[in-house]
């Protein structure tokens, strides 16, 4: 049975990592924060027995796959999955959920104006593989040991307004072969997508109203459509979602673009954030997404510093 992590447990987990050298120096294989935190893989290298290194220095049980070795999850072969398998076993991490890029791609009925800006991490799919990712992805999940697969709600189109019934749909009925395969697929809100901030991440979960369609907070890709995501994007998801990923953004007031920056150095209340998971009584995994880089292009380094932001304010808490 989980532990039912109260605000007095919460601070004495924090007082003991307040012992250590760092923060991150608990008990190798054992986390002692009061959530369930991971990071994205391939935001660290593509290398995946290095970035599983890295994430088993800080003591943190969890990882999230996307990319590995140069290749979408989705690319890999099945003997790729099982050596990928075998180093996640090794470490004793757990495996968050599958980062699949399943509907980030044109929407059949809307397709989107063609952007240079969209984020497809080595997926060239389309609609017309559907029924594959899917199938893939229920048996990458099996064997990784998780039953959440994330999805995304198709290239945003000029009026999302118009695409919510055919988006809705689609999902829909891939909830539906979800829930046959006893898998969960969670639904990110992603700016470049039709379902981009916490308002419309929780209406569209409530509209399928399925327990193999819940959301998958991030509350950094809402703050790129213009919306505070907390508390304002949070009240719209709260209790919707098991999982949600980490990372801190700024914009620019004079150009109005925004730019990704290390766990407590943009804009968005974090803070806030966890007091409120843990008022909530949240019991899900989270990912670091680091996003940031630093001026020097390192992304080991640049996670390093994303993530002790991220511990830090977890024990400003106490």
């Amino acid at each position: 049975m989980e532990e039912h992590w109260t605000r007095r447990n919460f601070c004495l987990a924090l007082g003991a990592l307040g012992a250590s050298a760092t923060l991150g120096a608990a008990e190798p294989g054992k986390d002692s924060l009061p959530f369930k935190l991971g990071v994205i893989t391939d935001e660290i290298t593509q290398d995946l027995d290095k970035a599983l290194d890295f994430i088993a220095s800080y003591s943190l049980s969890y990882c999230e796959l996307r990319e590995l070795w140069g290749k979408n999850i989705m690319n890999l072969s099945p003997s790729d999955l099982e050596r990928a398998q075998q180093i996640i076993e090794k470490q004793h991490l757990q495996v968050s959920e599958i980062a699949s890029p399943l509907f980030k791609y044109n929407l059949p009925e809307m397709p989107a104006q063609p952007s240079e800006k969209r984020d497809i991490f080595m997926a060239t799919f389309t609609d017309q593989d559907t029924e594959s990712l899917l199938e893939k992805s229920f048996q990458i999940a099996r064997l990784m040991g998780t039953r959440k697969i994330r999805v995304f709600s198709y290239w945003r189109v000029e009026d999302p307004e118009k695409a919510y019934p055919h988006v809705r749909e689609h999902l829909a009925k891939a909830a539906a072969v979800a829930a046959e395969n006893k898998m969960t697929l969670l639904l990110e809100n992603e700016p470049s997508c039709n379902v981009g901030t916490g308002k419309e991440l929780g209406r569209l979960v409530r509209g399928i109203n399925s327990p193999a369609l819940r959301a998958m907070w991030d509350p950094a890709n809402a703050v790129v459509l213009n919306e505070v995501p907390y508390p304002d994007g949070y009240k719209h998801v709260r209790g919707l979602f098991p999982h949600l990923h980490v990372k801190d953004v700024k914009r620019d007031p004079a150009t109005g673009k925004t730019r990704w920056l290390p766990v407590g150095s943009g804009e968005l209340d974090w803070r806030g954030q966890f007091q409120a998971l843990l008022r909530d009584g949240y019991q899900g995994t989270m990912s670091l997404e680091t996003h940031y880089r630093r001026p020097d292009g390192n992304s080991l380094e640049s996670s390093r510093e994303s993530l002790e932001g991220l511990l830090k304010i977890l024990k400003s808490l106490a």
